[in-house]
């Protein structure tokens, strides 16, 4: 048995620490020492639930199942927001298991002790992945989440040659605008303010585009129309705004977490035939895939950095609501 430190979410809506014995592993399961964790916008929703908080994190396999084969202790890993599946669905044997039909994952009932802001945690082998040796964990953690959420719609929508926008500069955006550049696209950036203008190009963009104050983005300049356009700010907004300055047969790409309706004009829609498509957490095989790609051409996550500590877990946290965090946390045990 091990007796693990663990940061939940509470009714109070603030991180607590709290210490549980983690249960003897099953035959398909990983004892892991958690090293790293990021830290997700997406973590903000579960804060008033009491589970495990984060789902990007990084550790050492200390123990692994008697059915296990992929992985050995000493091995360096990271995990997202799944931690099984079936393998038998057609979604699962098509490789698109992130859509399989009976997919457990955090946040999900039963699911309350699969968090990444821990010391130890225990997950199936069959959604863990291999870390180079060549990647820092400061690098790898956003990746499982954030860097899969925008690589699978870059490499499913998106060719070499297009023009490639990307709404907003953060958590999701810096790796968007990284992996399109390697990957050879043109890519624009559209944020709200000049103040990361000269970022965005370093990280790789050809082009931005200020848009606060824009009432009709046909006015922004843009020089040639966009292909596909990734949308990786959490503001909602009527996507129509956008359509000056789409090519015809556009794809709209919604990325960020949230609820309520997406806004689209009708007509110039089916006129246009553009399309808006939804995009799900990276499936098993392109998000082994993006660590590969990531490590060879050196793609990095700017991170915050705070102690796995409960004073440290209750800063990032903070920091993540204001919307100040710059472009992801990273909480750390060493």
């Amino acid at each position: 048995m091990v007796q693990a430190t663990q940061f939940r979410g509470s009714a109070s809506g603030k991180a607590i620490q709290t210490s549980a014995e983690l249960p003897d592993i099953k035959p398909d399961e990983v004892l892991l020492k958690v090293t790293d964790s990021g830290l997700c916008g997406s973590d903000l929703h579960f804060l008033n639930l009491s589970l495990v908080l984060g789902h990007e994190g990084v550790g050492i396999v200390e123990q692994i199942g008697s059915a296990c084969s992929r992985l050995k202790v000493g091995d360096r890993v990271g995990w997202g927001l799944v931690n099984s599946t079936c393998d038998t669905c057609d979604m699962c044997i098509s490789g698109r298991d992130a859509y399989c039909h009976n997919i457990k994952m955090y946040g999900t009932e039963g699911f309350d002790t699969q968090g990444s802001i821990c010391s130890h945690a225990v997950r199936k082998e069959q959604w863990l992945f291999k870390v180079p040796d060549s990647m820092p964990s400061a690098d790898a953690a956003p990746l499982m989440c954030g860097g899969g959420t925008v690589w699978v719609p870059l490499v499913e929508q998106c060719k070499t040659y297009e023009r490639v926008g990307i709404v907003g500069i953060g958590g999701l955006g810096h790796l968007a605008i990284q992996f399109a550049a390697k990957m050879g696209c043109d890519v624009v950036v559209f944020s709200s303010t000049e103040d990361k203008r000269d970022e965005a190009l370093k990280l790789g963009a050809n082009e931005f585009y200020a848009t606060k104050g824009v009432s009709d983005y046909a006015n922004l300049g843009v020089a040639k129309p966009i292909d596909r356009l990734l949308i990786t700010s959490s503001a909602k907004f009527n996507l129509g705004l956008f359509y000056p300055v789409l090519a015809r047969n556009a794809s709209i790409i919604p990325l960020s977490v949230d609820s309520g309706d997406l806004t689209a004009p009708y007509m110039p829609t089916v006129v246009n035939g553009n399309s808006i498509v939804g995009s799900c957490i990276s499936s098993r095989y392109p998000q082994n895939k993006m660590i590969d790609f990531a490590a060879r051409h050196k793609i990095h996550s700017i991170v915050e950095r705070y102690p796995m500590t409960l004073e440290g877990v209750t800063q990032a946290l903070d920091r993540l609501q204001s919307g100040k965090m710059r472009y992801r946390g990273l909480i750390s045990w060493n």
